[in-house]
């Protein structure tokens, strides 16, 4: 089913989801207006990291090889227009501080889908706390705040972005909801699993030359001697309030990863907008309302090309594989 095209979209919300389908309406052409409330929500202050091969288990992301080129090729040509830099493409040193961790990780090199993301060409000494690493192709990490700048003056400059809440009562065809966690918190999907985390930001005398994940978490280098340390994952605290235990388990990590001689410069908290296993999902839920979100940890890889996605079906009606629609379309026909 072909969208009517003669009405102007309302997205509400310029965090990743928004700003992503925004620059894909006006590459299409597509009559809309963004409403924002102008704090960019978990965007603003999240690590941007793409990481291949993630988690305890040391396997895939979710759909990568569907995903990562667009992503990159999407943020890569975003800041070529804007003459900045907005995609760091950085490889990734993935640690292990145990055996029975190195175990897991070893025991998976040689798949086919593990395999094509390991850099056989680097070789370096494993850190001093740790016992075995592995080098990863494919990491980087966006500039999220640089990415909602840019194009925040970009969506003003064309008069298709509105500061200010969203106020409504009923579904309404024309809005695309992409509020994040705080649209979740409000019950838009039923259940989610959205999570607090924190983030410091420190100045030390590092290496750059690689992403490190490991002890719990990561250390992402971001120029000029300052890297960005987390994260947390808080289920219960829902806020974007920085916490003192927040603060405490990341420098432990950074101690861990860097060193133990660094400045704390900056203690952020958000809220990961999650559904499921941060795995996005559009459509429209239950009471009618087009939907964007369940973005997650891994929004920069995802956002792209779900946005494309919807894009497509909002413009020439192709309807997304099952896997990316909410569960009350999945039975309507469209």
């Amino acid at each position: 089913m072909k969208m009517n095209m003669n009405q102007p979209w309302r997205i509400v919300g310029q965090g990743l989801a928004g700003t992503c389908l925004g620059m894909e309406f006006l590459e299409r052409g597509i009559p809309f207006q963004i409403v924002d409330s102008g704090t960019g929500g978990s965007t603003r202050v999240a690590a941007g990291l793409i990481n291949p091969l993630t988690g305890k288990n040391f396997q895939p992301s979710w759909l990568i090889g569907d995903f990562h080129s667009d992503a990159v090729d999407f943020f890569e040509k975003l800041g070529e227009r804007f003459e900045v830099k907005l995609w760091h493409p950085m490889p990734v040193m993935r640690l292990a501080e145990t055996e029975k961790e190195w175990l897991k990780i070893s025991s998976k090199l040689d798949l086919p889908e593990v395999r094509e993301w390991l850099d056989g060409e680097r070789d370096e000494p494993t850190p001093e706390g740790f016992i075995h690493h592995v080098i990863l192709r494919g990491g980087g990490w966006l500039d999220t705040r640089r990415f909602l700048d840019v194009t925040r003056n970009h969506f003003l400059k064309e008069g298709v972005l509105e500061i200010g809440d969203e106020k409504f009562g009923i579904a309404d065809s024309s809005r695309i909801l992409c509020e994040g966690a705080q649209g979740l918190m409000k019950d838009q999907l039923g259940s989610h699993r959205c999570a607090k985390g924190e983030i410091i930001t420190v100045r030390a005398e590092w290496s750059e030359d690689y992403i490190k994940v490991g002890a719990g978490g990561w250390l992402i280098p971001i120029g000029q001697r300052l890297f960005r340390v987390g994260s947390t994952y808080e289920w219960n605290q829902l806020d974007e309030l920085p916490t003192d235990a927040g603060l405490a388990r990341i420098t432990e990590i950074a101690k861990k990863l860097g060193g133990g001689d660094f400045q704390v410069v900056e203690h952020v908290a958000g809220i990961r907008p999650i559904l499921r296993r941060s795995q996005p999902l559009i459509g429209k839920n239950a009471a009618g309302n087009w939907i964007f979100n369940g973005l997650g940890s891994k929004g920069s890889l995802y956002a792209p090309k779900m946005a494309a996605m919807l894009a497509d079906w909002i413009c020439d009606g192709i309807v997304p594989n099952a896997d990316f629609v909410i569960e009350s379309m999945k039975e309507i026909p469209l």
